[in-house]
């Protein structure tokens, strides 16, 4: 996730306060697990502004420090666009992690099918979870976990292929 660019793109619509904007991300973005922190979000903040892609519009004062409004620029707009009109390069998902655990298991002696067979189990969980979420709606959190789902579903492909060849992998990586 581009964080910065996301932040650009939600003060683009209106001018809005740090709190705001966290509002808004989290409501839209967080059921990824990665809710944004404050640190991130004003450190974020301060680094457009240094950038010249937002710039506070006025500044109530309060209790603490003074709550500042920001307002996109030309340059923030520009970025938003350039960002939105790029296509993401294709990668494979290669589950790296995953792919790691299986091998790492397999040169220790460890049983990798039952860390397969538990990461199943975790991928059906979170695929509950995501059907429930798609049910609830509203749409932007139907598509979101429908994006969550039909990465999992490959996923649990990819889970089930190296279980079945595990004999196979343990014979190219022995030593």
């Amino acid at each position: 996730m581009n964080v910065p660019t996301t932040l650009l793109g939600l003060l683009e619509p209106e001018p809005s306060h740090g709190y705001e904007l966290k509002r808004s991300y989290d409501s839209l973005f967080a059921d990824n697990g990665r809710p944004l922190s404050f640190g991130q979000l004003y450190g974020t903040l301060n680094r457009l502004e240094r950038d010249g892609q937002i710039e506070v519009l006025d500044a109530v004062p309060g209790g603490g420090p003074d709550r500042k409004r920001f307002v996109i620029t030309g340059a923030g707009v520009a970025q938003v666009e350039g960002w939105l009109g790029a296509p993401e390069r294709p990668e494979p998902m290669l589950q790296a992690t995953l792919f790691v655990k299986v091998v790492l298991a397999l040169l220790s002696g460890r049983p990798a099918s039952a860390y397969l067979d538990a990461q199943r189990d975790a991928h059906l969980e979170r695929m509950r979870e995501l059907t429930a979420m798609r049910k609830a709606g509203p749409l932007s959190r139907t598509l979101l976990a429908d994006y969550g789902l039909f990465h999992l579903e490959a996923d649990l492909r990819w889970i089930d292929l190296t279980a079945a060849r595990l004999d196979q992998l343990r014979k190219e990586i022995s030593r």
